[in-house]
């Protein structure tokens, strides 16, 4: 069951924990229903800086600041208001804690210049939006490895 915006940490260290950000609430249930079907454990926010808060790295009073959050994957949409997945793809390459964490950026437009500027930066994929099955079982087996999968099922 996904997560809607609740700041509790994922514990369960067998369950791919995938952090969802995009501000189209329709978009996010696509991604949400996606990673359910391939046995992930999804939680959603709606922005840049709600994922930021979630993780820990906002400056803000409201930030949790949990070092038990476990996030295997943060799939983000590009463009969103207040922070585009550009910006939050920055910041969250720049942190100590989650550098290492694979970002997927999606946008359903196809811009090169975009899209390279992105991957320049440490994103590990883009996807053009939108996003299907095929995408999420192939993310999932080139960044976690069959033998992990399979142990989720």
């Amino acid at each position: 069951m996904a997560q809607n915006c609740e700041f509790s940490p994922c514990l369960d260290s067998n369950e791919v924990h995938v952090l969802a950000v995009d501000d189209s609430l329709v978009d996010r249930k696509v991604i949400e229903r996606l990673l359910r079907i391939t046995s992930c454990k999804v939680t959603s926010v709606d922005s840049g800086r709600r994922a930021l808060q979630y993780l820990g790295l906002h400056e803000d009073e409201g930030s949790a600041n949990y070092n038990e959050i476990k996030v295997d994957l943060i799939i983000t949409d590009y463009c969103m208001p207040g922070m585009t997945g550009f910006e939050l793809l920055k910041k969250i390459k720049g942190s100590s804690t989650f550098r290492e964490t694979p970002v997927v950026i999606m946008s359903s437009e196809n811009v090169v210049a975009r899209i390279d500027r992105c991957l320049e930066e440490g994103a590990k994929e883009f996807i053009v939006k939108p996003v299907k099955l095929s995408d999420v079982e192939r993310l999932k087996s080139s960044m976690f490895g069959q033998a992990r999968i399979q142990g989720l099922n």
